[in-house]
C-alpha cells in the first residue's frame, strides 16, 4: 500500500491547517491509520488515530481539543483538521496505515508510512 500526504505549508499561529493522505488499493477500509509528526531533532511522535470506521478516534494530549482525524473510505483518504496552531506543532508530518486492532500509539505498531509533509507554524 502506498500513501501520498499533501496539505502541509507555512501558518501563522494561530491559523489552521487540513492535511490528506490518499491510499492506494481498494483495501483502505481495511486499516486503522495513524498520523505521526517529527520535529528536527526529535524522535517521531503520535498525534492521532482514527479506527477503520471512523468511529473511533483517539489523541496525543498536546492536540486533543484542536486536531481532528477523520477518514472518507470511499475516496481511500485520511484527514486531519488542524486548528489553534502552535509553534510547536511545527513539524514534518506522517500519515501511516496498520493493520493491528486497538489504539495504537506506537510507531511500531504501523506497516506503511507517507513521505510526509512539511507544517511549519510562525509566531
Amino acid at each position: 500500500v502506498q500513501l501520498v500526504e499533501s496539505g502541509g505549508g507555512l501558518v501563522q499561529a494561530g491559523g489552521s491547517l487540513i492535511l490528506s493522505c490518499v491510499v492506494s488499493g481498494r483495501t483502505f477500509s481495511s486499516y486503522a491509520m495513524g498520523w505521526f509528526r517529527q520535529a528536527p531533532g526529535k524522535e517521531r511522535e503520535f498525534v492521532a488515530h482514527i479506527s477503520r470506521s471512523g468511529e473511533g478516534t483517539y489523541y496525543a494530549d498536546s492536540v486533543e481539543g484542536r486536531f481532528t482525524i477523520s477518514r472518507d473510505n470511499a475516496k481511500n483518504t485520511v484527514y486531519l483538521q488542524m486548528n489553534s496552531l502552535k509553534r510547536d506543532d511545527t513539524a514534518v508530518y506522517y500519515c501511516a496505515a496498520s493493520k493491528r486492532y486497538g489504539t495504537l500509539v506506537h510507531t511500531t505498531a504501523y506497516d506503511s508510512w507517507g513521505q510526509g509533509t512539511q507544517v511549519t507554524v510562525s509566531s
